[in-house]
């Protein structure tokens, strides 16, 4: 084998061959040479790849008396191959096992195949090159099994590494160099020249200097030597290889010469005529596309003076489309041209000038939109209605007008939309603000005015003038004011349609551009088009042709095939230009057609020359477009589009509440001084349903639900409900505080008033002319059948609460505030009832000398009837409420309990009085004649008053209940008094007695009327207690 370079190869003799060399190995510190040892009596444990190292060995304690492979002394290869023995026994085998063991053929396997040389005649033509190398290089290095060879390499290597260690190591650093004056030093010590060591000293270490460095040359020089002979047979084949390169190469360059001076003949004979014909074409072609440029230059010359005319005419969207075509055409065509330098800022500055003006138009056209008088339609295009001639002309003129201004508005409209100016409706809302504010005072004034009452001179603030007016005139204007707003709705809302219409055609013309494009695209995918474009593009395809075929004579690269991939994709771009330029032609001339039909009709001279010039301009610089322009690269995209299509519908919105917030301002600045307050009940009821209807006018037009104008109504509601309430909660207390409590005649309208109730009409009779017969009063209350003995505060208390009812069926939205201030009211009637009657505060107030049981009777029958219309109260305020709001019914629950509980106390305080008086008799009672006693006399004859007070008062099924509590009352304490006299039931004469009394006071009770049946139970008065 071949050495390395960093071997020092060394002759030494081998087995095998004596003069072969052996490669250096690794150093004599890392060999180590074992001498052959005898195997081990015992096996060793066999290293494994577990964590322990070893196998896991026979156990001592466990397995000492188990025989185990460990405890044999001898392998079978070791007996076999046993060195000590002189021959091997060739009975080994038959002295164990027998004469019969003997030696047999062994048969071939069936599943190995018959391996011949045949086999391995690939593998030896294969490996016979490397064979040849191996022994050539084998006759050079020394064999690696020979002792004697390592030994001298060996010795030869220590030898020369003997003598290299004599050269410094200084000399061997890469980095020596002798300018380095710590080299120069070290290498030429300059202690060895001193001069006062004299001259022949220093040639004597001269000399010596000298001969050392030569020695340390001659050492290096002959391990460089040994290196190159080992080496030299390299050397020589690299040389002999450089040879036959150089012979090649002039035999490649002799063909090269050749080949060109072949070339050069084809070149002189077949393509100099060819060539230059192309070169002709070239030319030709490139002349052709100059004129065209220079046509194209003084088309764009005339765009700035077109652009004028155009503006003069207020022919925005023309304009603009002129500089875009314009600007397109610098930025692809006309592109580095010196002469237009300039022009693309100008453009710019006047597209921005032009942005100023739509705005200012816009501007101007909404202020005199809004802003123009209401007699007039309030549609942008208004209707004819006139049928006479001079009527039909008038209308005619009108309706052309407003055709206009429809048109100039769609022209702006569109104009701003393609400049990408989307905040032109923040513009017209804040028109449509001060818009709002002059419809406001222009009522004012025109009302005010009309009144002469008012001295403008002296008051001369709108607000303090509204508040002078009366409610009638102030009502009149509101409607007015109204009126107005509904028109002004009207005319914004058909000045955002038209708005709103020309987004939506620009949003779907968007689409449509886009889906024909990707129609073309598949189109253009799926194949090349047919031949029906016709003649027109067989002058393009064949300059195409041409220009492909010269693709390569301009083409700047390496490669032929890279200049004619150029010329196919330019081919089809120019394939795509015609398409593109007639679309973008009609779509222009479409525009302008639009833009400028509106004015056909009063058109100038000069103005239709300044068309026809724009035309012709316009007409030129769309078919040299590169790649013409796109709707989508100009307008807004469909998410802006549709974004200001939402705002369109939030200005109409914001419209109703700008409108409603005026009117709203107009409530309040009336109802400063309270005056609203002051309102009567129908009045107020007239002002909420103009309000209402207003608001749901509005709701109509706009579609949406405005809650500020409600909101103050229901504000200004919640004070008049306060304001009402207190007007009849004050007047209840005065009626209150004056009632002396004794039983009022019924007027014939409050009879009628409870016979409405009854047939389900919650509401105040209308009042009845005042020729019609007046009837006679009753003295009882009829209702369902029952009579009511009632004070007259009870009647006008019925009549207040159907006032309340009244209120909530002419105004709904405070039905929850007016159940609240009804309850309020049922209330204060039942406590301060119960304090004048119960509390008998009516002997301070009216002056009564006592509260006696017919006034008590009176008070607990006009509970009655207001218990008795509760329920229907609760059910008529029920019908007018929510769901969500029946949580508030819950009051007349309280309210029920209440009066009830003030029925059973007014009740209680009756049985109370002759609970008093039976108690004080009864305490002097004797059982002695004559009999009936007095005691029972005085007894009887005030329960005879006691019913005669009462009993036209209370209902016949209420009497006998009250008297049953009375009668028991008697019991008790005349069966206490028995028991303190010690009367008891022996058939005895006292007992006797006691019972001649008890019969003529149980005879007397019953004689009463409505107690005939009435059962007093008088023997409990003789049961003793268990």
């Amino acid at each position: 084998m071949a050495s390395s370079h960093g071997s020092s190869p060394v002759p030494h003799s081998s087995k095998g061959s004596s003069d072969g060399f052996y490669r250096k190995g690794p150093e004599p510190s890392s060999r180590h040479y074992r001498s052959v040892c005898s195997l081990p009596d015992v096996c060793p444990k066999e290293p494994t790849g577990e964590a322990r190292g070893l196998c896991d060995g026979p156990s001592v304690v466990a397995d000492q008396h188990r025989w185990t492979i460990y405890s044999s002394k001898v392998n079978l290869p070791a007996a076999l191959n046993d060195p000590r023995l002189a021959k091997r026994e060739s009975d080994f085998f038959t002295k164990t096992w027998g004469l019969d063991f003997v030696e047999t053929e062994v048969m071939p396997s069936f599943y190995l195949p018959n391996i011949t040389k045949e086999h391995f005649t690939p593998y030896l033509q294969e490996t016979a090159q490397k064979e040849k190398i191996h022994e050539r290089c084998k006759a050079i290095c020394p064999n690696k099994d020979d002792p004697d060879s390592v030994s001298s390499i060996t010795h030869n290597h220590e030898k020369a590494r003997e003598e290299l260690e004599q050269v410094p190591k200084i000399f061997m650093k890469p980095d020596f160099a002798l300018n380095d004056p710590v080299t120069f030093n070290a290498v030429l010590p300059w202690s060895h020249f001193s001069v006062a060591s004299g001259k022949n000293r220093d040639g004597a270490s001269s000399r010596l200097l000298q001969e050392k460095l030569s020695h340390y040359l001659d050492v290096v020089e002959v391990c460089i030597a040994r290196q190159i002979s080992l080496r030299s047979e390299a050397f020589f084949h690299a040389m002999s290889s450089q040879h036959e390169l150089q012979d090649r190469l002039q035999e490649t360059a002799h063909a090269v010469s050749t080949l060109r001076g072949r070339m050069a003949s084809m070149e002189r004979v077949m393509c100099e005529g060819p060539l230059k014909a192309l070169q002709q074409t070239l030319t030709r072609s490139n002349c052709v596309r100059l004129h065209d440029k220079l046509k194209l230059m003084a088309a764009v010359h005339q765009t700035q003076p077109t652009v004028q005319l155009l503006l003069s005419t207020s022919e925005f969207v023309g304009a603009l489309e002129l500089i875009a075509t314009t600007k397109e055409v610098l930025q692809q065509e006309l592109q580095g041209i010196h002469s237009f330098r300039h022009l693309g800022s100008q453009l710019c500055e006047m597209e921005r000038l032009i942005d100023k003006m739509m705005v200012a138009d816009f501007t101007t056209y909404a202020k005199s939109d809004l802003n123009r008088p209401f007699e007039e339609d309030s549609q942008v295009l208004e209707k004819v209605g006139q049928t006479s001639a001079q009527g039909w002309f008038l209308a005619s003129l009108k309706n052309h007008n407003n055709a206009r201004g429809k048109d100039r508005l769609q022209s702006l409209v569109f104009g701003l939309l393609r400049q990408r100016k989307l905040d032109f409706l923040d513009i017209y809302s804040d028109e449509i603000i001060q818009a709002a504010k002059g419809i406001v005072r222009q009522c004012v004034l025109r009302t005010v005015s009309q009144i002469d009452e008012i001295d403008t001179d002296v008051v001369m603030k709108l607000p303090d003038q509204m508040r002078l007016m009366a409610f009638c005139q102030w009502f009149e204007l509101l409607q007015d004011i109204f009126e107005h707003f509904i028109l002004f709705l009207k005319r914004i809302k058909a000045t955002l349609s038209v708005v709103r219409a020309v987004v939506l055609e620009v949003l779907d013309s968007s689409q449509r551009s886009r889906q024909m494009a990707e129609g073309r695209e598949r189109a253009g995918a799926g194949g090349g088009g047919g031949g029906d474009q016709g003649e027109e593009e067989e002058p393009l395809d064949g300059n195409l042709r041409v220009g492909s075929e010269l693709a390569y004579l301009t083409h700047e690269g390496l490669f032929i095939s890279d200049a004619m991939n150029e010329a196919e994709q330019q081919q089809q771009q120019q394939q795509q230009q015609p398409e593109v330029r007639s679309t973008t032609t009609q779509a222009l001339t479409q525009t302008r057609r639009d833009v400028c039909g509106s004015d056909s009709a009063s058109a100038t001279t000069e103005s239709s020359s300044s068309r026809e010039h724009t035309s012709n301009t316009t007409s030129t610089l769309p078919g040299v477009l590169a790649t013409g322009l796109s709707s989508e690269d100009v307008m807004p995209s469909d998410l802006e589009l549709g974004r200001v299509a939402n705002n369109v519908q939030e200005l109409l919105y914001t419209a109703s509440d700008v409108s409603h917030d005026r009117c709203v301002k107009v409530l309040i600045t009336r109802a400063k001084d309270g005056s609203l307050e002051r309102l009567s009940s129908a009045e107020f009821v007239r002002l909420s349903q103009a309000v209402e209807a207003f608001v749901k006018d509005t709701e109509e037009l706009c579609g949406r639900r405005s809650v500020s104008l409600r909101g103050a109504l229901q504000s200004q509601a919640n004070r008049f409900v306060h304001r009402f309430h207190e007007e009849r909660k004050t007047k209840l207390s005065l009626l209150l505080d004056n009632e002396r409590w004794k039983q009022a005649e019924v007027p014939a309208e409050f009879q009628d008033l409870v016979n409405s109730i009854a047939d389900g009409r919650i509401t105040l009779p209308d009042r009845k002319p005042s020729g019609t017969e007046e009837r006679k009063p009753s003295d009882y209350l009829t209702v369902d059948g029952q009579r009511y003995a009632v004070v007259g505060t009870v009647l006008l208390l019925i009549r207040i609460f159907l006032e309340y009812c009244q209120c909530v069926n002419d105004i709904p939205s405070i039905a929850t505030d007016m159940l609240t201030r009804l309850s309020d009211l049922l209330k204060h009637f039942n406590s301060r009832s119960c304090q004048l009657v119960l509390g008998a505060g009516a002997l301070q107030v009216v002056g009564l000398k006592t509260i006696t049981t017919k006034n008590l009777a009176l008070v607990s029958r006009c509970l009655q009837l207001v218990v008795h219309y509760i329920p229907i109260i609760r059910a008529h305020f029920e019908t007018k409420l929510q769901p969500k709001q029946y949580s508030v019914l819950r009051h007349f629950d309280h309210i029920t309990k209440d009066y009830n509980d003030h029925i059973a106390e007014i009740s209680a305080k009756l049985v109370a009085i002759m609970d008093s008086l039976f108690e004080k008799v009864l305490s002097k009672y004797e059982v002695k004649a004559p009999m009936p006693s007095a005691c029972f006399r005085n007894i009887c004859k005030q329960m005879a008053k006691m019913h005669e007070a009462i009993s036209d008062l209370l209902p016949e099924e209420q009497t006998p209940m009250l008297f049953l509590k009375i009668n028991a009352s008697f019991r008790m304490h005349l069966k206490r008094q028995l028991a303190k006299l010690g009367v008891i039931n022996d058939g005895g004469p006292q007992h006797g007695l006691v019972v001649v009394d008890v019969a003529f006071y149980t005879e007397n009770v019953q004689v009463l009327r409505s107690l005939e049946r009435l059962d007093l139970n008088m023997a409990a008065i003789w049961e003793q207690k268990r």
